[in-house]
């Protein structure tokens, strides 16, 4: 049973896989689709290539997202036979003397092997596989941390109910079925934990197209135009409305105009108290 359980899984693997035009079309969100020699094979059609080396480095951290990646020596007789007989795919570096690299899927085995970067690319099956697999404690039996990093990629909700309720019409679990939440039902006693998941819809991400800056022959920013246009109508404003200003030039003013007049403050002051 075992034998044919793996063989159903590496069977529905070869069907989920995706193929690659070109190894630098390679990025954070195709990775989880591909296969170790989908990537191999695409890597050593396009090694040769001029510009290939400096792509190098990146395409190696993109792997290690879904991959193990090791570093290997292909004259080493041991390396070879532990890298090149069993499920790893080669990579040769662009400079042959650096040589060679093993990558291998990661394993999700267990609830800890659960990142923030794989968590959106499991399956809920999956997923409530692998709590079941936690020892049968349920979900509180689960680390804050895991859970944290489950609930980033999927909508969970718990309930405890008798077992002879549990699958009562019209209950929790048939109306959570209905809104499209797999369950996994945990015996605990004459009592049963209903563990409900559902996969979270994607997030859109914003992308914001931002102008290129231009600097002066000094290395200082140049302000774009709207930033000028801005600056002009804030000045505007500040002189509208600084009535500090204005009302410090008006006295001067005044006195200004009494002296041209031929009269001193004294004697209007004067005038004032007549």
């Amino acid at each position: 049973m075992k034998e044919e359980k793996k063989a159903a899984k590496k069977k529905a693997a070869k069907k989920s896989t995706k193929t690659l035009e070109s190894i630098l079309d390679l990025n954070a969100n195709n990775i989880w689709d591909l296969d170790e020699f989908a990537i191999a094979e695409a890597w050593e059609r396009e090694r040769e290539e001029e510009d290939f080396s400096i792509s190098e480095q990146k395409l190696l951290n993109t792997i290690r997202l879904a991959f193990e990646v090791v570093h290997y020596n292909p004259e080493d007789e041991r390396e070879v036979a532990k890298y090149e007989n069993g499920g790893w795919a080669k990579l040769t570096h662009c400079q042959e003397s650096k040589g060679c690299v093993a990558i291998r899927r990661k394993a999700i085995e267990r609830i800890t092997d659960l990142s923030y970067e794989n968590i959106r690319h499991i399956s809920t099956a999956m997923l409530l596989e692998l709590i079941n697999r936690n020892f049968g404690g349920g979900w509180d039996s689960i680390a804050l941390a895991i859970r944290d990093i489950i609930e980033a990629g999927f909508e969970i909700s718990t309930t405890q109910l008798p077992a002879s309720r549990i699958h009562a019409p019209g209950g929790t679990l048939e109306k959570k079925v209905a809104q499209g939440f797999d369950v996994l039902e945990i015996p605990k006693g004459t009592w049963v934990e209903a563990i409900f998941a559902k996969k979270k819809d994607p997030v859109e991400k914003i992308h914001m197209d931002m102008p290129e800056r231009e600097y002066d022959e000094d290395g200082n920013l140049i302000p774009l135009r709207n930033e000028l246009d801005e600056n002009d109508e804030l000045e505007e404003d500040n002189l509208d409305n600084d009535d500090t200003y204005f009302s410090s030039l008006t006295p001067e003013a005044d006195v200004k105009d009494l002296e041209e007049e031929g009269l001193a403050i004294e004697d209007i002051n004067e005038e004032e108290e007549e």
